[in-house]
């Protein structure tokens, strides 16, 4: 048994517990980063956001492979290599794990790996294979993320129901797959094996797809899905599901009628759950919401004042880049400055086809919320750059306040929405107006040029589409 001592101790070496740690040391704190995994990253790294992009840019060049005949380029069916493609995607991991490591190292964070547990609210014992080693702390910042929701009825001890984790493997292509999820996690994964050449079945239980998002954004990833895969059944519910063979029996209730099915491989993708249990937190008197994430203020501080939790575990939406700010707000905040999470623009994007991206004010949130908006819609069949990159049936949006003409909220689908997404931001947290987008000159022919439009349309003078102006009562007299 060994002591250890720090100043900030990290838990979790994912998008926020390394950010965490790399920002403290960079103030000149004394920085311990625990990891229970050998590879660095988290599950975004590993088995979330990295691999599940990688393969979605596998499968769209399969997509553009199959299409080019439409362009007049003709090539050969391809073929899919599996283990060649896991390969390539495991070279992308290793690579960016081993770039946190070494910047961890530059930067003087001393790194531990092992399975970490609370034994009061000053110290952790670290499980390693050198042994147990307890660490004490003046502050802590918690970040072990979440993992998949996998229910008792669904949990058949069979590796061929699988969560994102498994999914992500690619050990094999199922011939006939269930998604049991229509949430981003079970539309990129759905999309992925389509395009690999699986019969794809997707179920939600709600009325529609990526709940959250506005409708119309919706509609082209729905349209592609329903093309794509087998069948996408909305107000749809697995009542169960057992073994059968080499096969998985599915009972699901879907139109009225109950149905039973046999699937190569399910996913199950209905949420994520956080990672609290095991960690030791009743030894520390650190409050929990109901749904079990720890519950934390403003400033990212739990109900124990020296102990700090950021991204998925604090609860809210579980996206890597919501737990990177949080993880800077908590390390100013230890390091004594006024910072909190307040009024930040989080953009949301699902990596589907067409992508989809938005930040702030939706369309919905505003109706249901009583909000006043005026919403400008470009089209992208009106734009040149979509067109030559056939993709004609984006959309770009602007939610604007009519008053003040300020930008409230941003929503895109379609080519490379995500990366769109920032001037969104940027405009949101900047509080520009319509005007400020209208004026600000974009370069022709590209997407970002939607923005632009989308903000002309406001003013009903945008170049490639026409607005028609409200008509005007005349008195007589």
């Amino acid at each position: 048994m060994s002591k250890l001592k720090t100043e900030l101790l990290v838990l979790g070496a994912g998008p926020g517990g390394y950010t965490a740690a790399f920002y403290a040391a960079d103030q000149g704190k004394k920085v311990m980063l625990v990891e229970a995994d050998a590879r660095l990253g988290g599950v975004c790294l590993n088995r979330g956001c990295i691999p599940s992009k990688a393969l979605l840019n596998a499968a769209h060049l399969l997509d553009q492979a199959k299409a080019a005949r439409e362009r007049g380029i003709h090539f050969a069916d391809p073929k899919v290599d599996l283990e060649q493609m896991r390969q390539w995607k495991e070279g992308i991991l290793e690579k960016l794990s081993a770039g946190i490591r070494q910047l961890a190292q530059k930067r003087g964070v001393q790194l531990l790996q092992g399975r970490a547990y609370f034994e009061d609210a000053q110290t952790v014992r670290v499980e390693t294979s050198d042994g147990q080693k307890f660490v004490s702390f003046d502050d802590c910042i918690v970040a072990v993320g979440s993992k998949p929701v996998l229910p008792a009825a669904f949990d058949l001890g069979n590796p061929r129901v699988m969560t994102s984790t498994e999914a992500l493997e690619l050990d094999d292509l199922p011939q006939n797959l269930l998604v049991v999820g229509g949430g981003y996690i079970g539309m990129e994964l759905g999309t992925v094996y389509a395009s690999l050449g699986s019969q794809v079945t997707l179920v939600e239980a709600l009325a529609d797809i990526l709940t959250g998002a506005d409708a119309d954004l919706v509609r082209p990833v729905k349209r592609y899905a329903e093309k794509h895969f087998k069948q996408v059944r909305v107000n749809a519910k697995v009542l169960s599901m057992a073994t059968s063979g080499k096969q998985v029996l599915v009972k699901m209730q879907s139109d009225g009628k109950v149905l039973e099915e046999l699937y190569d491989r399910v996913l199950v993708s209905i949420g994520r759950v956080p990672n609290t249990e095991d960690l030791g937190l009743k030894n520390t008197g650190i409050q929990l919401t109901e749904k079990g994430f720890i519950q934390v203020d403003s400033q990212q501080r739990s109900s124990v004042l020296n102990i700090y939790a950021i991204g998925d575990i604090a609860g809210g939406v579980m996206l890597a880049h919501k737990a990177s700010k949080e993880a800077r707000v908590a390390v100013e905040v230890i390091c004594g400055q006024p910072s909190q999470f307040k009024d930040v623009v989080i953009p949301a994007v699902v990596f589907t086809h067409p992508e989809v991206a938005w930040c702030g004010l939706t369309e919905a949130e505003a109706k249901s919320k009583g909000i006043d908006v005026k919403v400008a819609r470009f089209s992208w069949a009106a734009s040149g750059r979509a067109l030559t990159l056939d993709a004609p049936d984006g959309l770009t949006k602007l939610v604007v306040d009519p008053l003040t003409e300020r930008v409230l909220g941003v929503g895109i689908v379609g080519v490379g929405a995500g990366d769109l997404i920032s001037e969104g931001v940027l405009a949101i947290e900047m509080g520009a107006t319509a005007a400020d987008i209208a004026l600000s000159v974009h370069p022709h022919p590209t997407l970002s040029e939607t923005l632009m439009e989308s903000a002309d349309v406001f003013y009903g003078h945008a170049t490639h589409t026409y607005t028609p102006k409200p008509k005007v009562a005349v008195e007589a007299g």
